[in-house]
């Protein structure tokens, strides 16, 4: 049974893709891929704020571009648990 997919990316206007397929098609392993690579990331972010917040001499824009960075990965990854319908 199909069942539609909330793919890890965006279409044009920023509106949610959805991808109804048995799991299995060549754009089903992409976005997998995608997700792959976008929990890596939220886990390296994770790493780096860890070692950033342990330092003494961290400048406001060092933290917010944290901020915006760990924004965009908690974005990706809650995009995949409701993909996942966790």
């Amino acid at each position: 049974m199909s069942v539609p997919r909330l793919l890890p990316w965006a279409g044009p206007e920023g509106k949610p893709c959805f991808l109804v397929t048995d799991g299995d098609g060549r754009l089903s392993r992409a976005a997998d891929a995608v997700e792959s690579v976008q929990v890596e990331m939220a886990a390296r972010l994770l790493d780096h704020s860890a070692a950033l917040l342990e330092e003494r001499q961290v400048t406001k824009a060092e933290l917010r571009f944290l901020v915006a960075r760990m924004r965009e990965a908690l974005t990706d990854v809650l995009r995949i648990a409701e993909s996942r319908r966790l």
